[in-house]
Protein backbone atom coordinates (compact mmCIF):
# COMPACT_ATOMS: atom_id res chain seq x y z
CA UNK A 1 0.00 0.00 0.00
CA UNK A 2 2.82 2.44 0.79
CA UNK A 3 4.19 2.32 -2.77
CA UNK A 4 0.70 2.62 -4.33
CA UNK A 5 -0.31 5.92 -2.69
CA UNK A 6 -0.32 8.04 -5.86
CA UNK A 7 -1.83 5.32 -8.09
CA UNK A 8 -4.69 4.51 -5.72
CA UNK A 9 -5.37 8.19 -5.07
CA UNK A 10 -5.72 8.92 -8.79
CA UNK A 11 -7.70 5.79 -9.68
CA UNK A 12 -10.20 6.01 -6.80
CA UNK A 13 -10.39 9.83 -6.87
CA UNK A 14 -9.25 10.11 -3.26
CA UNK A 15 -6.40 11.82 -1.39
CA UNK A 16 -3.23 10.81 0.41
CA UNK A 17 -5.21 11.15 3.64
CA UNK A 18 -7.77 8.66 2.28
CA UNK A 19 -5.03 6.09 1.65
CA UNK A 20 -3.59 6.85 5.10
CA UNK A 21 -7.00 6.09 6.64
CA UNK A 22 -7.17 2.77 4.74
CA UNK A 23 -3.71 1.73 5.97
CA UNK A 24 -4.40 2.86 9.54
CA UNK A 25 -7.78 1.10 9.71
CA UNK A 26 -6.15 -2.13 8.50
CA UNK A 27 -3.57 -1.91 11.29
CA UNK A 28 -6.25 -0.90 13.79
CA UNK A 29 -8.51 -3.85 12.95
CA UNK A 30 -5.55 -6.16 13.51
CA UNK A 31 -4.79 -4.52 16.86
CA UNK A 32 -8.42 -4.57 18.02
CA UNK A 33 -9.02 -8.21 17.08
CA UNK A 34 -5.64 -9.75 17.89
CA UNK A 35 -6.59 -10.52 21.52
CA UNK A 36 -9.91 -12.19 20.54
CA UNK A 37 -8.00 -13.98 17.77
CA UNK A 38 -5.52 -15.36 20.30
CA UNK A 39 -8.39 -16.58 22.54
CA UNK A 40 -10.14 -18.29 19.64
CA UNK A 41 -7.07 -20.49 19.07
CA UNK A 42 -7.73 -22.23 22.41
CA UNK A 43 -11.37 -22.88 21.52
CA UNK A 44 -11.06 -23.82 17.83
CA UNK A 45 -7.42 -24.86 17.47
CA UNK A 46 -4.38 -23.05 16.18
CA UNK A 47 -4.29 -24.63 12.71
CA UNK A 48 -8.00 -24.03 12.05
CA UNK A 49 -7.72 -20.35 13.02
CA UNK A 50 -4.61 -20.04 10.85
CA UNK A 51 -6.36 -21.46 7.77
CA UNK A 52 -9.54 -19.45 8.37
CA UNK A 53 -7.51 -16.27 8.63
CA UNK A 54 -5.75 -17.03 5.35
CA UNK A 55 -9.04 -17.56 3.51
CA UNK A 56 -10.59 -14.36 4.91
CA UNK A 57 -7.45 -12.44 3.93
CA UNK A 58 -7.60 -13.78 0.36
CA UNK A 59 -11.26 -12.76 0.02
CA UNK A 60 -10.33 -9.26 1.20
CA UNK A 61 -7.50 -9.06 -1.32
CA UNK A 62 -9.78 -10.01 -4.23
CA UNK A 63 -12.42 -7.52 -3.09
CA UNK A 64 -9.74 -4.81 -2.90
CA UNK A 65 -8.65 -5.63 -6.45
CA UNK A 66 -12.21 -4.97 -7.69
CA UNK A 67 -12.83 -1.89 -5.50
CA UNK A 68 -14.71 0.90 -7.38
CA UNK A 69 -14.02 3.42 -4.62
CA UNK A 70 -12.29 4.04 -1.31
CA UNK A 71 -15.16 2.57 0.73
CA UNK A 72 -14.92 -0.87 -0.88
CA UNK A 73 -11.11 -0.74 -0.66
CA UNK A 74 -11.41 -0.13 3.09
CA UNK A 75 -13.88 -3.03 3.37
CA UNK A 76 -11.57 -5.42 1.53
CA UNK A 77 -8.10 -4.30 2.51
CA UNK A 78 -8.70 -2.73 5.90
CA UNK A 79 -11.56 -4.80 7.35
CA UNK A 80 -11.39 -8.29 5.81
CA UNK A 81 -7.59 -8.45 5.47
CA UNK A 82 -7.32 -7.04 9.00
CA UNK A 83 -9.66 -9.72 10.37
CA UNK A 84 -7.79 -12.42 8.47
CA UNK A 85 -4.44 -11.26 9.83
CA UNK A 86 -5.79 -11.15 13.40
CA UNK A 87 -6.82 -14.80 13.03
CA UNK A 88 -3.65 -16.11 11.39
CA UNK A 89 -0.89 -14.28 13.30
CA UNK A 90 -1.46 -15.55 16.92
CA UNK A 91 -1.22 -19.24 15.89
CA UNK A 92 2.22 -18.60 14.36
CA UNK A 93 3.65 -17.26 17.63
CA UNK A 94 1.81 -19.77 19.83
CA UNK A 95 3.00 -22.77 17.81
CA UNK A 96 6.57 -21.45 17.79
CA UNK A 97 6.56 -20.99 21.56
CA UNK A 98 5.12 -24.46 22.16
CA UNK A 99 7.45 -26.26 19.78
CA UNK A 100 10.67 -24.55 20.96
CA UNK A 101 10.80 -24.62 24.79
CA UNK A 102 14.25 -23.12 25.52
CA UNK A 103 15.31 -19.50 24.97
CA UNK A 104 18.06 -20.19 22.42
CA UNK A 105 16.06 -22.45 20.10
CA UNK A 106 13.05 -20.17 20.41
CA UNK A 107 15.22 -17.19 19.52
CA UNK A 108 16.40 -19.09 16.44
CA UNK A 109 12.82 -19.91 15.46
CA UNK A 110 11.57 -16.35 15.98
CA UNK A 111 14.67 -15.12 14.14
CA UNK A 112 13.76 -17.27 11.14
CA UNK A 113 10.19 -15.96 11.25
CA UNK A 114 11.41 -12.36 11.42
CA UNK A 115 13.97 -13.02 8.67
CA UNK A 116 11.32 -14.47 6.36
CA UNK A 117 9.15 -11.50 7.25
CA UNK A 118 12.10 -9.34 6.19
CA UNK A 119 12.30 -11.22 2.88
CA UNK A 120 8.60 -10.55 2.32
CA UNK A 121 9.00 -6.92 3.32
CA UNK A 122 11.98 -6.54 0.97
CA UNK A 123 10.20 -8.21 -1.93
CA UNK A 124 6.78 -6.65 -1.28
CA UNK A 125 7.51 -3.02 -2.24
CA UNK A 126 9.57 -4.12 -5.26
CA UNK A 127 7.02 -6.63 -6.55
CA UNK A 128 4.14 -4.29 -5.72
CA UNK A 129 5.90 -1.42 -7.49
CA UNK A 130 6.64 -3.53 -10.57
CA UNK A 131 3.09 -4.89 -10.81
CA UNK A 132 1.56 -1.45 -10.18
CA UNK A 133 3.71 0.21 -12.87
CA UNK A 134 3.50 -2.60 -15.44
CA UNK A 135 -0.15 -3.59 -14.98
CA UNK A 136 -2.16 -1.95 -12.19
CA UNK A 137 -2.30 -1.62 -8.41
CA UNK A 138 -5.34 -3.92 -8.60
CA UNK A 139 -3.18 -6.74 -9.98
CA UNK A 140 -0.96 -6.42 -6.88
CA UNK A 141 -3.93 -7.45 -4.71
CA UNK A 142 -4.63 -10.42 -7.00
CA UNK A 143 -0.99 -11.40 -6.48
CA UNK A 144 -1.62 -11.35 -2.70
CA UNK A 145 -4.47 -13.84 -3.14
CA UNK A 146 -2.22 -16.14 -5.19
CA UNK A 147 0.45 -16.06 -2.45
CA UNK A 148 -2.23 -16.96 0.12
CA UNK A 149 -3.30 -19.93 -2.01
CA UNK A 150 0.29 -21.24 -1.95
CA UNK A 151 0.48 -20.83 1.85
CA UNK A 152 -2.81 -22.71 2.32
CA UNK A 153 -1.45 -25.58 0.21
CA UNK A 154 1.82 -25.69 2.19
CA UNK A 155 0.05 -25.54 5.57
CA UNK A 156 -1.56 -28.97 5.14
CA UNK A 157 1.47 -30.49 6.94
CA UNK A 158 1.16 -28.30 10.06
CA UNK A 159 0.56 -30.24 13.28
CA UNK A 160 -1.17 -28.66 16.28
CA UNK A 161 0.53 -29.94 19.48
CA UNK A 162 -2.49 -29.06 21.65
CA UNK A 163 -6.05 -30.20 20.90
CA UNK A 164 -8.77 -27.52 20.68
CA UNK A 165 -11.11 -27.11 23.64
CA UNK A 166 -14.64 -26.30 22.38
CA UNK A 167 -15.86 -25.91 25.98
CA UNK A 168 -13.73 -22.79 26.52
CA UNK A 169 -15.96 -19.75 26.91
CA UNK A 170 -15.51 -16.61 24.83
CA UNK A 171 -15.97 -13.13 26.30
CA UNK A 172 -17.96 -11.41 23.53
CA UNK A 173 -18.70 -8.32 25.63
CA UNK A 174 -15.03 -7.83 26.43
CA UNK A 175 -14.10 -8.24 22.76
CA UNK A 176 -16.59 -5.55 21.73
CA UNK A 177 -15.49 -3.11 24.44
CA UNK A 178 -11.76 -3.52 23.79
CA UNK A 179 -12.20 -3.14 20.02
CA UNK A 180 -14.46 -0.09 20.39
CA UNK A 181 -12.06 1.63 22.80
CA UNK A 182 -9.03 1.13 20.54
CA UNK A 183 -10.93 2.29 17.45
CA UNK A 184 -12.06 5.48 19.17
CA UNK A 185 -8.55 6.33 20.38
CA UNK A 186 -6.91 5.88 16.96
CA UNK A 187 -9.75 7.68 15.16
CA UNK A 188 -9.22 10.55 17.60
CA UNK A 189 -5.59 10.80 16.50
CA UNK A 190 -6.63 10.78 12.83
CA UNK A 191 -9.06 13.64 13.47
CA UNK A 192 -6.31 15.90 14.85
CA UNK A 193 -5.71 17.81 11.61
CA UNK A 194 -9.44 18.36 10.92
CA UNK A 195 -11.11 19.20 14.21
CA UNK A 196 -9.37 19.55 17.57
CA UNK A 197 -12.60 19.26 19.57
CA UNK A 198 -13.56 16.08 17.69
CA UNK A 199 -10.10 14.69 18.43
CA UNK A 200 -10.47 15.43 22.15
CA UNK A 201 -13.99 13.99 22.25
CA UNK A 202 -12.96 10.75 20.55
CA UNK A 203 -9.87 10.32 22.76
CA UNK A 204 -11.86 10.90 25.95
CA UNK A 205 -14.65 8.57 24.81
CA UNK A 206 -12.09 5.91 23.85
CA UNK A 207 -10.41 6.17 27.25
CA UNK A 208 -13.78 5.80 29.00
CA UNK A 209 -14.66 2.71 26.94
CA UNK A 210 -11.27 1.14 27.74
CA UNK A 211 -11.85 1.85 31.45
CA UNK A 212 -15.23 0.14 31.10
CA UNK A 213 -13.45 -2.81 29.46
CA UNK A 214 -11.04 -3.24 32.38
CA UNK A 215 -13.94 -2.94 34.85
CA UNK A 216 -15.79 -5.60 32.85
CA UNK A 217 -12.76 -7.92 32.94
CA UNK A 218 -12.32 -7.47 36.71
CA UNK A 219 -16.02 -8.24 37.31
CA UNK A 220 -15.82 -11.44 35.24
CA UNK A 221 -12.71 -12.60 37.06
CA UNK A 222 -14.30 -11.95 40.45
CA UNK A 223 -17.40 -13.93 39.44
CA UNK A 224 -15.29 -16.90 38.35
CA UNK A 225 -15.96 -16.49 34.61
CA UNK A 226 -13.15 -16.45 32.04
CA UNK A 227 -12.52 -12.92 30.71
CA UNK A 228 -11.21 -11.96 27.29
CA UNK A 229 -7.92 -10.94 28.88
CA UNK A 230 -6.71 -11.81 32.35
CA UNK A 231 -5.56 -8.79 34.35
CA UNK A 232 -2.85 -11.05 35.75
CA UNK A 233 -0.99 -10.62 32.46
CA UNK A 234 -0.27 -7.03 33.48
CA UNK A 235 1.24 -7.96 36.85
CA UNK A 236 4.51 -9.11 35.27
CA UNK A 237 6.82 -6.09 35.20
CA UNK A 238 9.25 -7.61 32.69
CA UNK A 239 6.45 -8.48 30.29
CA UNK A 240 4.92 -5.00 30.64
CA UNK A 241 8.21 -3.34 29.71
CA UNK A 242 8.63 -5.78 26.81
CA UNK A 243 5.16 -4.87 25.54
CA UNK A 244 6.06 -1.16 25.65
CA UNK A 245 9.20 -1.80 23.59
CA UNK A 246 7.19 -3.84 21.07
CA UNK A 247 4.63 -1.05 20.71
CA UNK A 248 7.30 1.61 20.12
CA UNK A 249 9.26 -0.59 17.69
CA UNK A 250 6.29 -1.06 15.38
CA UNK A 251 5.31 2.59 15.81
CA UNK A 252 8.77 3.54 14.53
CA UNK A 253 8.65 1.04 11.66
CA UNK A 254 5.19 1.85 10.30
CA UNK A 255 5.33 5.57 11.07
CA UNK A 256 8.67 5.97 9.27
CA UNK A 257 7.58 3.77 6.35
CA UNK A 258 4.41 5.76 5.68
CA UNK A 259 6.09 9.15 6.18
CA UNK A 260 9.04 8.43 3.88
CA UNK A 261 6.89 6.70 1.23
CA UNK A 262 4.32 9.51 1.11
CA UNK A 263 7.04 12.16 1.02
CA UNK A 264 8.90 10.42 -1.81
CA UNK A 265 5.77 9.99 -3.95
CA UNK A 266 3.86 13.21 -3.27
CA UNK A 267 6.67 15.74 -2.73
CA UNK A 268 9.57 14.19 -4.67
CA UNK A 269 7.21 12.65 -7.31
CA UNK A 270 8.84 9.19 -7.32
CA UNK A 271 6.89 6.35 -8.89
CA UNK A 272 6.04 3.01 -7.27
CA UNK A 273 9.17 1.22 -8.53
CA UNK A 274 11.55 3.95 -7.38
CA UNK A 275 9.93 4.03 -3.94
CA UNK A 276 10.11 0.25 -3.65
CA UNK A 277 13.80 0.19 -4.58
CA UNK A 278 14.66 2.84 -1.97
CA UNK A 279 12.81 0.92 0.75
CA UNK A 280 14.89 -2.16 -0.01
CA UNK A 281 17.62 -0.60 2.15
CA UNK A 282 15.43 -0.80 5.27
CA UNK A 283 14.16 -4.28 4.59
CA UNK A 284 17.63 -5.64 3.79
CA UNK A 285 18.87 -4.20 7.08
CA UNK A 286 15.94 -5.84 8.87
CA UNK A 287 16.67 -9.13 7.13
CA UNK A 288 20.41 -9.09 7.93
CA UNK A 289 19.95 -8.41 11.64
CA UNK A 290 17.02 -10.85 11.97
CA UNK A 291 19.14 -13.65 10.50
CA UNK A 292 21.66 -13.03 13.28
CA UNK A 293 19.04 -13.35 16.04
CA UNK A 294 20.22 -16.76 17.29
CA UNK A 295 23.90 -15.78 17.36
CA UNK A 296 23.14 -12.48 19.08
CA UNK A 297 20.89 -14.18 21.67
CA UNK A 298 23.76 -16.51 22.60
CA UNK A 299 26.29 -13.70 23.00
CA UNK A 300 24.32 -10.76 24.40
CA UNK A 301 21.50 -10.33 26.94
CA UNK A 302 18.10 -9.51 25.50
CA UNK A 303 18.03 -6.18 27.36
CA UNK A 304 21.29 -5.15 25.67
CA UNK A 305 19.99 -6.11 22.24
CA UNK A 306 16.76 -4.12 22.67
CA UNK A 307 18.59 -1.02 23.89
CA UNK A 308 21.10 -1.28 21.03
CA UNK A 309 18.26 -1.64 18.55
CA UNK A 310 16.59 1.54 19.77
CA UNK A 311 19.84 3.50 19.63
CA UNK A 312 20.54 2.42 16.05
CA UNK A 313 16.91 3.00 14.96
CA UNK A 314 16.75 6.52 16.42
CA UNK A 315 20.10 7.26 14.76
CA UNK A 316 18.56 6.08 11.48
CA UNK A 317 15.63 8.48 11.88
CA UNK A 318 18.06 11.32 12.61
CA UNK A 319 20.03 10.51 9.45
CA UNK A 320 16.79 10.43 7.42
CA UNK A 321 15.98 13.94 8.64
CA UNK A 322 19.47 15.34 8.09
CA UNK A 323 20.21 13.91 4.63
CA UNK A 324 16.72 14.49 3.21
CA UNK A 325 17.05 18.19 4.00
CA UNK A 326 20.55 18.45 2.50
CA UNK A 327 20.36 16.36 -0.68
CA UNK A 328 17.80 15.88 -3.47
CA UNK A 329 19.13 12.52 -4.67
CA UNK A 330 17.26 9.32 -3.80
CA UNK A 331 20.46 7.85 -2.34
CA UNK A 332 20.14 10.29 0.57
CA UNK A 333 17.41 8.07 2.06
CA UNK A 334 19.40 4.83 1.89
CA UNK A 335 21.75 5.23 4.93
CA UNK A 336 18.93 6.21 7.30
CA UNK A 337 16.61 3.45 6.10
CA UNK A 338 19.43 0.90 6.39
CA UNK A 339 20.16 1.95 9.99
CA UNK A 340 16.45 1.88 10.81
CA UNK A 341 16.11 -1.65 9.43
CA UNK A 342 19.23 -2.90 11.22
CA UNK A 343 18.09 -1.46 14.54
CA UNK A 344 14.59 -2.86 14.31
CA UNK A 345 15.85 -6.29 13.26
CA UNK A 346 18.19 -6.43 16.28
CA UNK A 347 15.41 -5.83 18.82
CA UNK A 348 12.22 -7.33 17.36
CA UNK A 349 13.08 -10.93 18.22
CA UNK A 350 14.34 -10.34 21.81
CA UNK A 351 11.28 -8.20 22.59
CA UNK A 352 8.96 -11.02 21.49
CA UNK A 353 11.05 -13.51 23.43
CA UNK A 354 10.95 -11.40 26.62
CA UNK A 355 7.16 -11.28 26.56
CA UNK A 356 6.39 -14.85 25.44
CA UNK A 357 8.92 -16.40 27.84
CA UNK A 358 7.39 -14.63 30.85
CA UNK A 359 4.35 -16.94 30.93
CA UNK A 360 3.67 -20.72 31.06
CA UNK A 361 2.21 -22.77 28.19
CA UNK A 362 -1.41 -22.49 29.35
CA UNK A 363 -1.26 -18.68 28.99
CA UNK A 364 0.45 -18.60 25.59
CA UNK A 365 -2.83 -17.99 23.74
CA UNK A 366 -3.63 -14.95 25.87
CA UNK A 367 -0.17 -13.41 25.90
CA UNK A 368 0.37 -14.02 22.19
CA UNK A 369 -2.87 -12.20 21.38
CA UNK A 370 -1.97 -9.35 23.73
CA UNK A 371 1.57 -9.13 22.34
CA UNK A 372 0.42 -8.97 18.72
CA UNK A 373 -2.34 -6.52 19.64
CA UNK A 374 0.10 -4.17 21.34
CA UNK A 375 2.49 -4.40 18.37
CA UNK A 376 -0.22 -3.68 15.81
CA UNK A 377 -1.59 -0.89 17.98
CA UNK A 378 1.90 0.61 17.78
CA UNK A 379 1.73 0.30 13.97
CA UNK A 380 -1.64 2.08 14.02
CA UNK A 381 -0.29 4.84 16.26
CA UNK A 382 2.77 5.27 14.02
CA UNK A 383 0.75 5.66 10.83
CA UNK A 384 -1.89 7.81 12.55
CA UNK A 385 0.49 10.14 14.43
CA UNK A 386 3.23 10.60 11.82
CA UNK A 387 0.77 10.45 8.92
CA UNK A 388 -1.49 13.09 10.45
CA UNK A 389 1.46 15.46 10.95
CA UNK A 390 2.67 14.81 7.40
CA UNK A 391 -0.62 15.15 5.48
CA UNK A 392 -1.39 18.41 7.28
CA UNK A 393 1.33 20.05 5.17
CA UNK A 394 3.02 17.56 2.82
CA UNK A 395 6.16 19.71 2.80
CA UNK A 396 9.74 19.18 3.88
CA UNK A 397 8.88 20.93 7.16
CA UNK A 398 5.99 18.56 7.86
CA UNK A 399 8.24 15.62 6.94
CA UNK A 400 10.87 16.75 9.46
CA UNK A 401 8.23 17.35 12.15
CA UNK A 402 6.78 13.85 11.68
CA UNK A 403 10.21 12.19 11.82
CA UNK A 404 11.31 14.21 14.87
CA UNK A 405 8.14 13.09 16.65
CA UNK A 406 8.98 9.46 15.85
CA UNK A 407 12.56 9.92 17.13
CA UNK A 408 11.32 11.34 20.44
CA UNK A 409 8.93 8.41 20.88
CA UNK A 410 11.82 6.07 20.04
CA UNK A 411 13.83 7.58 22.90
CA UNK A 412 10.88 6.74 25.16
CA UNK A 413 11.16 3.13 24.01
CA UNK A 414 14.87 3.20 24.84
CA UNK A 415 13.97 4.34 28.35
CA UNK A 416 11.55 1.41 28.76
CA UNK A 417 14.24 -1.02 27.55
CA UNK A 418 16.71 0.40 30.08
CA UNK A 419 14.26 -0.54 32.87
CA UNK A 420 14.24 -4.22 31.87
CA UNK A 421 15.93 -6.39 34.51
CA UNK A 422 19.62 -7.01 34.04
CA UNK A 423 20.63 -10.64 33.54
CA UNK A 424 21.79 -12.41 36.66
CA UNK A 425 25.55 -12.74 36.93
CA UNK A 426 27.02 -16.21 37.04
CA UNK A 427 28.61 -17.00 40.41
CA UNK A 428 32.38 -16.93 40.29
CA UNK A 429 34.52 -19.65 41.89
CA UNK A 430 37.63 -18.60 43.78
CA UNK A 431 40.75 -20.74 43.93
CA UNK A 432 42.35 -21.42 47.34
CA UNK A 433 45.84 -20.13 47.77
CA UNK A 434 48.41 -22.75 48.66
CA UNK A 435 48.01 -26.53 49.02
CA UNK A 436 44.67 -28.13 49.93
CA UNK A 437 44.28 -29.55 53.45
CA UNK A 438 45.02 -33.25 53.86
CA UNK A 439 42.05 -35.44 53.02
CA UNK A 440 40.39 -32.95 50.67
CA UNK A 441 40.20 -34.00 47.04
CA UNK A 442 41.14 -31.31 44.51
Amino acid sequence: MNVMINDISRDLDTTVQGVQVAITVFLLVMAALMIPGGKLTDRHGRKRCFLTGLVVYAVGALLSAAAPGLGVLILGNSILEGIGTALLIPPVYILTTLLYPDVTSRARAFGIIMALGGVGAAAGPLIGGLITTAISWRAAFVFQALVIAVIVWLSRHIDDPLPPDPTRSFDTGGAVLSAAGLVLVVMGILAADNNVWLMIGLLVLGALVLMWFFHWVRAREQSGREPLLSLGLFRNRTSNLGLVTQNVQWLLLMGSSFTVAAYLQVVRHYDAIQTGVIFTAATLGLLASSLSAERLAERRPQRTLIMTGFLVSVAGVAVLIALAGSFTTAWAFVPGLLLLGLGLGVMLTPSVNVVQSSFPEEQQGEISGLSRSVSNLGSSFGTAIAGTILVSGLTSGAYAAAMITLAVIGLGGLGAAALLPRPARRPQTHRRAGPLPRGVNP
